[in-house]
């Protein structure tokens, strides 16, 4: 079957499920459906948006690059999830386990296509993923221990304005165990990208008397323990451990070029994190604080393009030692959410990374592969989204933010964006994380000579070099769990 067909049959599979579950259940609305055996979450947006320049161009992202939606993620393109979950009854009535396989299927466009006008066949088209699909076991015979395995979203809270999942996404295929207040997951990273500046995850395999490319693992060992400090503060602490080995065959024989590294050694990285969590409901129901540190070692020193997952390698290896000795990451965040009234919500933020590879090199260096990759990055964003709740259904979101980041020893790139959307909430619930929303978002910002003359955000790779930048759309998010 071909990769097309095989999309195409998992559209129709996740579509006659859900049409199958409203048939069962006629009863049941379609924004919840859920019944004992089965339940289905979602989240997604969708949209229009247009810019003034070249004649009306698609909107493009105004934020910085390789820092994805840190910064405000208002301009996010279409995206659609749809998460299903099957669940089982114990044998024995009495047993309280419970028992459930979780899937997330989720759709985006590889151009921008808008999800109207594309189809999986279209030319940067739909794409589908399974970032999930777990079995888990909770509260296992009434003892409190949790057992999952499989794929699986395996992270904490965000700074949701920006998409962040910034301490402890341990997102990946593998297993976990859960009891009280403390969590062991062991995760499996493999990859065939063969563009990834990361550790290569492939080698040759000689076993068969044929030089073929096979592919080893990443292994990371995670732990986390939740301290509880009083009624209003709990402290999260966070290891990692990470290894890759070495598979190469001594007997065999390299290919002769200075170009590609293949005899690279084995390698280790560790990862080390405090996340101190605070209520403050005095202030108002909701409100809370969240400030988290994280350092990160050799090859567990990943972290960027708005993602902070640590398997994420950054850097150049040093080529002498042919490991990632020397390298680090050092990230910190606060999240800070205050409920006023019901008249008003703001959510402030930092967000603040470093990362260095293992080359000597402050600026670029070359990876296993030989190609020349920056060696260094610091990047800063401070912002906010103040949310005023004029009446029950029209609330009116405001965001601004900075946003600052160097590569290497190369210029400062710097940008300012405000943002304003008038937002209609169908619901009339007067809350920060009230959805679903359609909203009206006007955005503008403003970029430094270095920004500008580099192009460096996907709006003026667009649009070549400007002072300002603008965005107009009409946009709809929503999920439900």
């Amino acid at each position: 079957m071909s990769k097309i067909n095989r999309l195409r049959a998992m559209y129709l599979l996740i579509v006659l499920t859900v049409l199958g579950i409203q048939n069962l259940y006629s009863q049941i609305s379609y924004a919840n459906v859920s019944n004992k055996n089965f339940s289905m979450g979602s989240y997604g947006r969708i949209g229009v948006d247009w810019s003034f320049e070249n004649n009306g161009s698609i909107g493009q992202r105004l934020n910085l690059n390789n820092m994805g939606s840190i910064g405000g993620r208002l301009e996010e393109q279409d995206y659609l999830e749809l998460a299903p979950s099957i669940h089982f009854k114990p044998f024995n009535d009495s047993d309280p386990t419970q028992i459930n396989v979780n899937f997330r299927f989720a759709l985006y466009s590889n151009s921008l296509s808008l999800f109207g006008n594309s189809t999986s066949s279209s030319l940067g088209g739909l794409t589908l993923s399974i970032p999930e699909m777990y079995v888990e076991a909770k509260n296992i015979s009434g003892s409190g221990v949790n057992v999952w395995v499989g794929s699986r979203l395996y992270r904490g809270p965000d700074v949701h304005i920006t998409d962040h999942f910034y301490f402890n996404d341990h997102s990946g295929q593998g297993f976990g165990v859960e009891y009280k207040n403390t969590r062991f997951a062991s995760l499996f990273i493999s990859s065939t990208d063969t563009s990834a500046t990361v550790p290569p995850y492939f080698y040759l395999n000689i076993a068969s008397g044929t030089p073929s490319a096979a592919l080893r693992q990443r292994n990371v060992f995670v732990l986390e323990h939740d301290i509880q400090l009083s009624e209003k503060q709990k402290i999260t602490l966070l290891g990692e451990a990470h290894y890759m080995g070495n598979y190469l065959d001594e007997d065999i024989e390299l290919p002769d070029t200075t170009d590609i590294i293949l005899d690279y050694e084995s390698d280790y990285g560790l990862v080390a994190g405090v996340r101190l969590t605070s209520s403050i409901d005095k202030i108002g129901e909701g409100s809370n604080n969240q400030i988290a540190v994280r350092y990160g070692s050799r090859i567990a020193n990943g972290g960027d393009g708005g993602m902070s997952r640590t398997w994420l390698t950054y850097g150049a290896p040093d080529l002498n030692k042919k490991n990632y000795e020397g390298a680090m990451s050092f990230s910190i965040v606060d999240d800070l959410l205050l409920n006023f009234s019901d008249k008003s919500s703001l959510n402030l933020y930092l967000i603040y990374n470093y990362s260095k590879g293992a080359a000597s090199s402050d600026s670029t260096a070359k990876t296993y592969f030989g190609r020349e990759v920056f060696n260094q990055k610091k990047d800063l964003t401070v912002g906010f989204r103040h949310i005023r709740y004029v009446t029950d259904k029209f609330h009116l979101i405001s965001e601004a933010h900075y946003s600052q980041r160097r590569d290497g020893v190369s210029p400062l790139n710097s940008m300012m964006k405000f943002s304003l959307a008038p937002t209609l909430v169908p619901t009339g619930e007067r809350s920060f994380w009230a959805r679903p929303h359609l909203r009206f978002v006007t955005s503008v910002a403003r970029y430094n000579d270095a920004a500008m003359d580099s192009l460096y955000s996907p709006y003026l790779a667009t649009v070549g070099a400007k002072r300002w930048g603008y965005y107009l759309g009409v946009k709809a998010e929503w999920w439900i769990n």
